[in-house]
């Protein structure tokens, strides 16, 4: 090191410790400048003990890390909704409504679990529920479709004959973008989301419709009727 070098010819570190806010020299690990009072433990030479700043780099790797992945996988979806439950609120004390809508929701949960899905979301009186993510199964189109069939008998019985309680569903199987990580946050992604609930919007009351793929997988296991194209 020649006298009076600044900085290392290797790493381009400084040698000379001084203060980063007014610039008066220090020597060895002092915490605070005594000039101005400024921290200087974040200055000191790498090897010290003292803590880095990290580098842009560094953080830019550090938030890619803590980023879940995205990765493509064959999942089925499943939207259901109350049929008409709109204008039976409207006409319900709003106690006895959030009351229902409790009641609903905790069975929605209950079958779901049952069979093995994920509920991704509550949107008002609808539910939508995931199979094949973040756990996949060979039989997941045919356990969400069993489940879509549950909850309508399940959601028949929260009805009185004064008010009686219907629920439709579609499910339809298909590629999403998914993140496993994000589980009833947004976790599956991509035109399945919106046509699975599309499907349910055209479904009759009690009935649950199912896409093509789907059918296809279950129709070993469960006795399907014709619908014809309803999207």
């Amino acid at each position: 090191m020649r006298p009076g070098q600044k900085f290392c010819a290797e790493c381009g570190f400084a040698l000379g410790n001084s203060c980063p806010n007014c610039g008066t020299p220090y020597d060895g690990s002092p915490k605070f400048c005594a000039e101005c009072g400024t921290t200087l433990a974040a200055t000191t030479a790498p090897g010290t003990g003292a803590a880095e700043q990290p580098t842009s780099a560094a953080l830019a790797r550090s938030a890619a890390a803590s980023t879940p992945a995205t990765e493509r996988r064959f999942v089925t979806v499943l939207f259901a909704d109350l049929v008409g439950f709109t204008q039976m609120s409207e006409q319900q004390d709003p106690e006895q409504v959030r009351e229902l809508l409790s009641r609903y929701f905790e069975r929605a949960r209950q079958v779901i679990e049952g069979y093995g899905g994920s509920v991704e979301k509550f949107i008002g009186d609808a539910v939508m529920a995931v199979w094949g993510a973040p756990v996949a199964r060979e039989d997941d189109p045919e356990r969400a479709v069993r489940a879509g069939l549950e909850l309508v008998v399940r959601v028949r019985e929260l009805g009185t004959p004064d008010q009686p309680l219907a629920l439709r569903a579609g499910v339809l199987s298909g590629e999403a973008a998914v993140t496993p990580g994000r589980v009833g946050e947004g976790m599956v992604a991509g035109d399945i989301v919106n046509t699975a609930s599309r499907l349910q919007s055209v479904a009759p009351a009690g009935v649950v419709l199912v896409g093509e793929m789907t059918q296809q997988a279950t129709k070993a296991a469960i006795a399907y009727a014709p619908a014809g194209d309803q999207l």
